[in-house]
């Protein structure tokens, strides 16, 4: 889904990247995201800070999709060399090959895709054997909640971090680690090698 304009405004402000940084960034280190020369998609890359702070990886190659060109055009702003940016819908990647991944990132965008369950599965299919997935995302109960304070629409859809992690062990994803607090959860997986 698109976000609304009150939502654009906020996960483009300084603040949202200092949580990025600071907070979420260095909680995926600690959970094992500090392999470097690997090939890195981010799922929802909005305006490329996440891509700013994966790029301190030295990635072999790095992939940031994101469904609004808008975001996508905030990303070319950062001139980051060997990163790539493309407007996709992450619940059909089908330009990107099977296998083509050591790792995905997802810094809480999966509570925004109704079809959040076909992106796990796109993830499934991108990711090389042995691949990892790091996600963080806000529980359904939050989102409820941002949007009543914020009015920022999220879709009614049926997003749960306990749905989410049900859905990654039916995509054949193991989960290595995971942190909950505050309504939120920040998880590592890998697929079997």
């Amino acid at each position: 889904m698109r976000l609304s304009h009150a939502e654009f405004t906020a996960m483009n402000h300084p603040l949202r990247r200092f949580v990025q940084k600071h907070l979420e960034f260095r909680n995926f280190q600690t959970l094992g995201l500090v392999d470097k020369q690997r090939n890195i998609m981010e799922i929802g890359c909005g305006s490329g800070y996440g891509a700013v702070l994966l790029s301190t990886l030295q990635p072999k190659t790095y992939l940031g999709i994101d469904l609004m060109p808008e975001q996508i055009a905030l990303a070319g702003k950062w001139h980051l060399p060997g990163c790539e940016f493309k407007t996709m819908d992450a619940s059909d990647m089908a330009d990107i090959p099977s296998g083509s991944k050591d790792i995905i990132v997802i810094f809480g965008i999966l509570h925004h895709i109704p079809a959040w369950r076909n992106v796990l599965s796109e993830c499934r299919r991108v990711l090389a054997c042995g691949g990892r997935l790091f996600a963080e995302e806000p529980d359904g109960n939050i989102v409820r909640c941002f949007d009543k304070l914020f009015h920022w629409r999220h879709p009614n859809a049926d997003f749960s971090l306990e749905a989410f992690e049900r859905e990654m062990l039916r995509c054949g994803f193991e989960i290595v680690q995971k942190r909950k607090f505050a309504g939120f959860g920040t998880y590592a997986a890998r697929l079997p090698q």
